[in-house]
């Protein structure tokens, strides 16, 4: 199949089973944090809240496009993202998965809220630092790109910190525009709340669910594409839906703007990416401006070069156009950031994100979108209980009330939607569980949360990154030594 040796096409078949289940573990991983707060205020039963959170989860990874998917991926080094040699980028995608997956399940076993987000980034970054001590690799350290990972750290880091703020505000908001005091009270056991707090649950456990799907779904998807591009470049490295002779005006926008910026005010790292836009562009550039390619007869090389290219020019403009040392106007900027990553894309956007070269790199087949969003709304109804324990019992040392539930998951569904907006992963687990806290903090105080609880979540929170770095790191290691 797709003229695969026998032996390649089982080691795909088992790197996309693995991120399937990568997918379906993260959905029973994070379920709790979208069901615990309706299952704790009996506004659902728990049967129902599952099912229910598993179809918005799928609803949301179809309709998420691949905005958060290419944010994951632009934190490998560009070599490996373009490796010919099928067995170095299985190796790439074994230790992801492998590292990612028992992080999970280890968390997960234990009851510990932790972070699907933070695993699956942590295992990434890992693969750079283990590509990184590789002999061949020259260039050490810098073939990870750390400022995508400094941006992303920074989102994880911040958002539990927001949540938790937030929550104790929105809380205090409620205590005081609220005349029902019923709302703050512990819930009476298997007595299903009024009507409209019931609403307002219903609601919220919906929205966190939807946007959980949209922000954490796109990681199997992104998963699922390196894969792909690995074993399958001819079909996989450049979207074949787009003609890419037809962006020949999109990388002379990209020309004309980079040559109006006076790199005598850059500095040496960013000289180093105007020399690589400029490299990038006339080499594309080549290859659109040759008569004998068309869209129909590209090699498999080709398009590799056009997808390196590609990323290399939205790399690199990026920067440049975010950088203080460089003065273009403001349409300067706006047709440099059109020719390359495009307009944003509309709330639903089935697979593709955006417009402008980034088209020919950014994007996942409707099947891929499929496949994971299945395993996601699966794993939601499968294994939630462990989780849901944690989330409703034991941070604080109160029930769950209603009006806690419904700021809790107000905070994590608005942190989420934002944090999509913006091409940023975040974790949903620790969003909404430090809006919990937040929330249980704003009743009665510090006190009031449970010290063993709370410890675990942040040991976790703290040595997932490192952990999962290192092992996964060591497993790609040792699977390039062996491979050769």
């Amino acid at each position: 199949m797709f003229g695969l040796e026998t032996s390649l096409f089982i080691l795909l078949f088992l790197c996309l089973f693995l991120a399937c289940a990568f997918e379906f573990v993260n959905g029973f991983h994070d379920t709790a944090n979208a069901v615990a707060t309706v299952i704790y205020t009996n506004s659902l039963k728990p049967t129902q809240a599952v099912v229910w959170s598993g179809l918005m989860n799928f609803l949301g990874l179809l309709t998420g496009g691949v905005g958060v998917t290419m944010s994951i991926i632009g934190l490998l080094p560009t070599e490996l993202l373009i490796d010919p040699n099928v067995y170095h980028s299985m190796a790439t995608a074994l230790a992801m998965l492998i590292t990612a997956i028992l992080w999970n399940l280890g968390t997960w076993y234990f009851g510990i809220p932790a972070s699907s987000s933070h695993t699956l980034i942590g295992s990434i970054i890992g693969i750079g630092v283990g590509y990184a001590l590789l002999p061949e690799n020259k260039a050490g350290l810098e073939t990870v790109n750390w400022d995508k990972a400094i941006e992303i750290g920074r989102a994880l880091l911040l958002s539990p910190l927001f949540g938790f703020a937030v929550a104790i505000v929105l809380m205090y908001i409620m205590k005081k525009g609220i005349s029902n005091k019923d709302i703050f009270k512990e819930p009476k056991k298997d007595t299903p709340p009024p009507m409209w707090i019931r609403a307002i649950l219903f609601t919220t456990c919906t929205l966190v669910s939807f946007f959980h799907g949209r922000n954490d779904g796109q990681k199997g998807i992104g998963l699922v594409m390196m894969i792909l591009i690995a074993f399958l470049p001819g079909y996989f490295a450049i979207n074949t839906d787009v003609d890419p002779f037809k962006l020949q005006a999109e990388v002379n926008t990209v020309q004309r703007v980079i040559t109006k910026i006076d790199t005598t005010k850059l500095s040496a790292t960013e000289k180093e990416g105007y020399h690589k836009i400029i490299k990038a562009t006339t080499g594309l550039t080549a290859i659109l401006e040759d008569k004998t390619l068309t869209n129909d007869n590209l090699s498999v090389e080709k398009k590799l070069e056009i997808r390196k290219d590609v990323l290399s020019i939205n790399k690199f403009a990026k920067k440049l156009s975010e950088s203080d040392a460089v003065t273009l106007s403001k349409d300067d900027k706006s047709a440099l950031k059109k020719a390359t990553a495009g307009s944003s894309p509309a709330f639903f956007t089935f697979g593709n994100s955006g417009s402008g070269l980034s088209s020919l790199t950014d994007f996942a087949p409707t099947w891929v979108m499929w496949m994971i969003a299945l395993s996601l709304g699966l794993g939601t109804m499968i294994g939630w209980k462990r989780i849901v324990v944690t989330v409703g019992e034991k941070i604080g040392k109160q029930h769950l009330s209603y009006a806690q539930g419904a700021s809790a998951e107000l905070v994590a569904s608005f942190t989420i939607a934002l944090s999509t907006i913006y091409k940023w992963p975040v974790s949903t687990t620790h969003v909404l569980s430090s809006g919990i806290a937040g929330s249980m903090v704003a009743s009665k105080g510090i006190k009031n949360l449970q010290g063993g609880t709370v410890k675990s979540i942040v040991m976790a929170w703290i040595l997932t990154l490192p952990v999962t770095i290192l092992v996964s790191a060591t497993i790609f290691y040792l699977l390039r030594t062996i491979i050769g």
